[in-house]
């Protein structure tokens, strides 16, 4: 990959990061009117039909390989159906910019991973920045009572197992990147986590008056959610996964956390601490350490360890 190919994902990236934060703010928001796995699977299968279009317009095909299939199939109904039932389920618990400062420890479970994985190599900036990356976590879940260890803790708990569930996707997924495009490898995978949802979300549904709750709102936040955070980003992320590696991709997750507070005390009037200031700082700082420089710089002799 040329230099400009590696800035130009890294750059799609990072708008995927904005997208990601504003999602915390509008599944908590939607959330009020859905329950969440039922809120999920309604946004999931809009993701999975408009990405399957999209596979058949743009590859001319839909198919993988059995071997692949399954192996595929299998890590999207961890990294997408598993995770989403136990990120939306936590969600409902903590606040948003809570849960986004949990998910933040996702990249150093994928540096981790990708090893064992053998889809990346974990050299010593890596293991730096995710580290003062997640030191800066730290902080800020230390800087107030918005993770205290009350009636919360269960919901820091499931969200604390979703991240790992998408650290798990992200991390054995990488080597199915050679055989085939983020798009194809995307699209069946969000299949696989619609279907691990469509169950629990049919009893869900059937509590609520569905035609009732899905007001404009509520429909415009699975548009979002669905088409944008759900469909597109996740193309976007496999395809920086493919470029640039899933350790130096995963790593810009830290910024999602201090996007999110930020929205979530403009939009839903949640606390920011001065404690969530300092450890956004740190986060960026890791971020940039582990993907090896000022920003979109890339260090001479890097490769495609994807």
């Amino acid at each position: 990959m040329s230099s400009s190919e590696r800035q130009i994902a890294e750059l799609a990236v990072l708008g995927v990061m904005v997208v990601w934060a504003g999602n915390f703010i509008v599944v908590k928001s939607a959330l009020e009117a859905l329950p969440p796995v039922g809120f999920t699977f309604l946004r999931f299968a809009l993701a999975s039909a408009t990405l399957m279009v999209l596979l058949r317009w743009r590859e001319g095909s839909i198919g993988l390989p059995r071997r692949d299939l399954i192996a595929i199939c299998g890590l999207g109904a961890v990294g997408f159906g598993l995770y989403q039932i136990l990120w939306t389920t936590g969600l409902q618990q903590i606040a948003a910019g809570d849960s986004a400062l949990i998910i933040a420890s996702t990249p150093v479970l994928v540096a981790l991973l990708a090893v064992i994985a053998r889809s990346d190599v974990l050299t010593p900036d890596k293991f730096l920045g995710g580290l003062l990356s997640f030191t800066g976590v730290a902080v800020v879940i230390a800087s107030g009572p918005g993770l205290s260890l009350g009636g919360s803790i269960v919901g820091e708990a499931i969200t604390l197992v979703a991240s790992i569930c998408w650290a798990i996707y992200t991390a054995f997924g990488a080597p199915f990147l050679r055989r085939h495009s983020p798009l194809r490898t995307t699209a069946w995978a969000t299949v696989a986590g619609t279907l691990v949802l469509a169950p629990v979300a049919a009893i869900q549904l059937t509590t609520v008056d569905v035609a009732a709750a899905v007001s404009p709102g509520v429909f415009g936040a699975i548009l979002y959610s669905g088409f944008l955070a759900a469909g597109i980003a996740n193309v976007i992320v496999l395809n920086g996964v493919r470029v640039v590696g899933p350790t130096r991709t995963s790593a810009y997750q830290f910024l999602v956390p201090a996007l999110a507070v930020v929205m979530a005390a403009a939009i839903l009037s949640e606390d920011i601490r001065l404690g969530q200031v300092i450890g956004g700082v740190v986060i960026v700082a890791g971020v940039l350490i582990t993907r090896g420089g000022a920003p979109f710089r890339i260090p001479a002799g890097v490769r495609n360890r994807a």
